[in-house]
């Protein structure tokens, strides 16, 4: 603390004037060093690069300003002298300073508030904007939650109705039982049926080639009929359901003016083969027989299931004659209604093992044929997912 001076006596009303004022600005700058100074530093943007530092407090308190001399003329600054002013420089820097702190919070993350007792902040929301939202609502449902279950594959040998069918020799009765055709041809081929098999001769369904012989190996049919209404070239006899259905496909093709359709061969035993392959052979050798004729115990023939039909207007033709013929023709594309498909055809000698003959129509029911035709099969080797045949295994 400065010591006081000893009291002059004024010499005239100036010089008393002067006194006091500075005896005001001794008392302010006293209290001013009992208390903390607010140091504020203001950067103008117009103050040269080379600005000095502070170097006395006047310049501290008010930047910007020079210092002035000790001995300079001092002015009055106000009723409430040098320490208001110190007080008011003081107060306008707080609040500079809290006016920058509130910008500097509000262009940051805003605070989540905490609830009252809680340990922790709750979670962020997502940031979505309205547009980002109302595309994922937009967005369509993966494919495999829109599809369908599918439905569970029928195990037909578990259905009484099938079995029964079976039992009985009804092959009508099988296929309605099993869901149709189209399931049972796909039941069958994927072996989901092994109840229904392809090597019993009774059942119009049977496949018979090069390695598929009948067992027994000399089989023959129950029963043999010739077809009513029918020119029979050569006698012969089908099966009765067989029989029936060439009847009907004659009498069809006669109403449709494609001509008439007449029996060549028809129902072969086992020994009449061997004399039909036999000749064969002679004719042609082995390999040669083996593409036009089938051995003794393989040939559909001998199922009773198996016509060869030819052309005949004035006169009768041949079975080479058949393609060639507006009776080959209506043939090719309405047997299937009758139950008959036509076996070898052009281009699958590979899987059948036989060179193609129109005229060899096989009965195999008015159900599968019909489902064969629809689905472009060439083959029963291949409609029914059998290896193919070319040659014989033994």
């Amino acid at each position: 603390m400065t010591a006081s001076r000893p009291h002059d006596i004024p010499s005239s009303r100036r010089a008393a004037r002067a006194l006091r004022e500075e005896a005001l600005l001794r008392a302010s700058e006293e209290r001013a060093d009992t208390q903390p100074t607010p140091v504020i530093f203001r950067v103008s943007p117009l103050a040269p690069a080379d600005a000095h530092h502070p170097s006395t407090r006047r310049e501290v308190l008010l930047p910007g300003r020079p210092a002035r001399a000790r001995h300079a003329r001092r002015h009055r600054i106000g009723p409430l002298g040098r320490a208001g002013t110190i007080v008011a420089v003081g107060i306008v820097g707080t609040l500079l300073l809290g006016s920058t702190a509130a910008v500097t919070a509000a262009m940051s993350e805003p605070a989540v508030p905490q609830a009252v007792g809680t340990t922790s902040p709750e979670p962020p929301v997502a940031d979505v904007t309205g547009a980002e939202a109302f595309a994922r609502m937009a967005e369509p449902l993966p494919a495999e939650a829109l599809a369908a279950p599918e439905p569970a594959a029928l195990d037909v040998c578990s259905q009484p109705a099938v079995t029964d069918a079976l039992a009985a020799g009804d092959a009508s009765g099988v296929i309605a039982a099993a869901g149709g055709a189209d399931t049972f041809r796909t039941e069958i081929a994927e072996g989901r049926a092994s109840c229904i098999p392809l090597d019993n001769p009774n059942l119009a369904w049977v496949v018979v080639n090069k390695a598929r012989p009948y067992a027994p190996i000399d089989f023959r049919p129950a029963s043999l009929v010739a077809p009513q209404g029918v020119r029979n070239i050569d006698g012969g006899w089908l099966r009765a359901d067989a029989a029936a259905a060439l009847t009907a496909l004659v009498q069809g093709a006669a109403a449709a003016g494609a001509g008439e359709v007449a029996l060549g061969s028809a129902f072969r035993s086992y020994a009449t083969q061997q004399r039909t392959y036999s000749s064969q052979v002679v004719a042609r050798g082995v390999e040669g027989a083996d593409l036009v004729s089938a051995r003794p115990g393989y040939s559909e023939h001998q199922s009773g299931l198996t016509c060869d039909v030819l052309p005949c207007n004035a006169g009768c033709g041949t079975i080479d004659d058949l393609d060639a013929s507006p009776q080959g023709a209506w043939v090719k594309a309405h047997a299937s209604e009758y139950g008959f498909i036509v076996r070898y055809t052009e281009g699958k000698t590979e899987v059948t093992g036989y060179i193609a003959e129109p005229w060899h129509l096989r009965y195999v029911g008015p159900e599968l044929a019909a489902e064969y035709t629809a689905g472009g099969w060439q083959s029963l080797e291949e409609f029914f997912g059998l290896p193919a045949a070319p040659q014989y295994l033994g």
